[in-house]
């Protein structure tokens, strides 16, 4: 059988990983085994990345966008279709219906390069597919809020993304 991999060690890899990520970082209170990171976006403010190292596995688990509104169907079929393509996670639902990246890996797997490589999936299918995830899934609430703020003269700036569910591309 192989070394025996300790938390501890793991742990400690992890916190070098993150410092040199750059990414801000803290673990909560009086918990030696959870890490939550802030990774910075551009189409998604940011994304909460919380990685815990349990007895055999670390796991990650990121928000990615709340339980849609509508469209549905086509909705989740993009989630599961985009699951075939993504290194290490997949997308998942909490009891909500929100959406999550989660994953799992074995200690003895865990080294610097691997938590770069985990936390670079998490931007490129939280970050990356948000405009399209609001698309697919909140279309109806984005039209009313341009509306809304055409009509009281208030900033569209941060739909303009949205221009083709809206109107305003072009």
């Amino acid at each position: 059988m192989g070394e025996e991999i300790s938390r501890e060690s793991v742990a400690e890899v992890l916190r070098a990983a993150l410092d040199e990520s750059g990414v801000a970082w803290e673990q909560p209170s009086g918990d030696p085994w959870t890490f939550v990171a802030q990774l910075p976006g551009t189409r998604k403010l940011s994304t909460t990345c919380s990685l815990r190292v349990g007895e055999q596995t670390l796991s990650l688990n990121a928000f990615v966008v709340r339980r849609p509104d509508e469209n549905f169907e086509e909705f989740y079929r993009w989630l599961l279709e985009r699951n075939t393509r993504i290194y290490g996670l997949s997308y998942s639902l909490d009891r909500l219906g929100d959406v999550y990246l989660v994953g799992r890996l074995p200690l003895a797997a865990v080294t610097a390069d691997e938590i770069d490589r985990l936390l670079g999936t998490v931007l490129e299918n939280a970050d990356a597919p948000f405009n399209q995830l609001l698309e697919l899934g909140f279309a109806t609430a984005i039209r009313r809020e341009w509306e809304w703020r055409v009509k009281r003269g208030e900033s569209t700036r941060n739909l303009e993304a949205f221009g083709r569910i809206t109107g305003a591309e072009g």
